[in-house]
């Protein structure tokens, strides 16, 4: 995730806004798409020095089955640490991320999360969250322990390896642990972490696996690097612009335990799905409207300078691609959800494999009780009964800008973010044109 405020990003979507204008269609299309509202967002996060470096990012839904009303949304808040919310979006938890172990190196900055349901220890199964440690180039696993005052306890091995770096340097270089997914194999009973690499194209399964002492650490079982480069119709040779040395990376991604697939979210490409354990090949289900568009990047300004748009691209989603999550509607019907983050929508595939995850709808988090979502990062859908606030289930998003700003001094403000609620009942009306 490149949030939109970021130099990179900023520069590369304020180039292709300028030069590469969304055909009237799509404009229109996206103009039309339903609104829907939030009902409950979380306290702001600060991404300053008097903040803690603290910015919402992605958030996961934790069901409490014995107590529905008393479930929790655990989220990233980057250098910030780990947020628990109540279904009220009250913050009951804040964990810190890991300090830097010497003032040359990075702090921990903890990315983005998902959960394991039933996660087998030696005391006996329980419910875990795994996060992306983008800092440390670790993962770090927490045990959720409901009606507990404090529910995160954190349990990582303390000799838990490095995802993707060999020394120290390497950490500190930061092409670290980024998104993240994670899945359970019901003919094994094996649970996994999907990880892609920051900056790189790389995927890397890894086996949860806990210690004898109620620890839980990982293994690299294998990896998988996506394309950094594309053929076009046209014959001629296509890279994704970025800052010198990066490759198009990879950060909202899901699996859909029913088909044993993985959809990863190359930011500036696409949608991939590819088989859950990265053992086959990958296929572009949607692309970003930029793809295609040549861009060179401009070591003067460091910002990437479009060209004219050939029209490769898709017409649902705008640079990044981000936020994945899966609407389980059972039986393995449902959508796989993506936030379209350039343009501050969501787009929503048939979740059916045999359909080749079909387009079928889009919406956006529009202001209500409380103010939309734009610059979307990260998104998590639950659908099941939560107690009385949330009985039709519940959609959680980032919001990259929310606002009001606060106003520190005449003429300047404090960006913030967080993340907001909305009522799935709300969601799915929409999607079937009851809203």
């Amino acid at each position: 995730m490149r949030n939109l405020r970021g130099t990179q990003t900023a520069a590369i979507v304020a180039a292709l806004t300028a030069v590469a204008v969304l055909p009237a269609s799509a404009q229109a299309d996206d103009n039309a798409l339903p609104g829907v509202t939030a009902t409950t967002e979380t306290p702001a996060l600060y991404g300053d020095d008097a903040g803690g470096n603290a910015d919402a990012d992605d958030p996961a839904i934790w069901r409490n089955a014995a107590n529905p009303d008393a479930s929790l949304v655990i989220a990233t808040a980057k250098e910030g640490g780990l947020r628990v919310y109540d279904l009220a979006g009250k913050e009951v938890q804040s964990i810190a991320a890991p300090p830097a172990p010497t003032p040359d190196d990075k702090p921990g900055r903890f990315n983005n999360v998902d959960l394991v349901s039933g996660f087998p220890l030696p005391t006996g199964r329980a419910d875990v969250a795994v996060v992306t440690d983008r800092g440390r180039d670790h993962l770090r696993i927490y045990r959720i322990t409901p009606g507990s005052a404090q529910p995160l306890t954190d349990i990582t091995d303390p000799n838990a390896p490095l995802v993707f770096s060999r020394t120290l340097d390497e950490v500190n270089d930061q092409a670290t642990p980024y998104g993240l997914a994670t899945w359970t194999d019901k003919s094994t009973g094996r649970s996994y972490a999907v990880v892609s690499r920051r900056s790189r194209t790389r995927l890397a399964l890894l086996e949860l696996k806990a210690t004898a002492t109620g620890a839980v650490t990982y293994r690299q079982v294998r990896t998988y690097d996506l394309p950094a480069s594309f053929t076009l119709p046209s014959g001629r040779p296509w890279t994704p612009c970025a800052d010198p040395g990066d490759l198009p990376q990879v950060e909202g991604m899901v699996v859909d335990p029913v088909n044993k697939v993985l959809y990863a979210g190359q930011e500036d490409v696409g949608i991939w799905r590819m088989p859950a354990d990265l053992s086959g090949k990958p296929k572009l289900i949607d692309k970003v409207r930029e793809y295609g568009v040549p861009a060179t990047y401009d070591e003067a300004t460091e910002e990437c300078v479009a060209g004219a748009d050939p029209g490769y691209g898709g017409t649902h989603l705008s640079a990044d691609v981000e936020g994945l999550t899966i609407l389980d509607e059972g039986g393995g019907d449902g959508y796989l959800l993506a936030s379209s983050q350039g343009d501050n929508t969501f787009a929503a595939y048939d979740r059916e494999v045999t359909d080749n995850n079909e387009y079928e709808s889009g919406f956006r988090i529009t202001a209500g009780t409380v103010d939309g979502s734009e610059e979307c990062d990260g998104a998590a859908v639950l659908n099941a009964p939560l107690g009385s606030r949330y009985p039709n289930g519940l959609l959680v998003v980032q919001d990259g800008h929310n606002t009001p700003d606060e106003t520190v001094e005449p003429g300047e403000t404090r960006d913030n973010t967080n993340f907001k609620f909305v009522d799935l009942g709300r969601l799915t009306d929409a999607l079937d044109g009851d809203g």
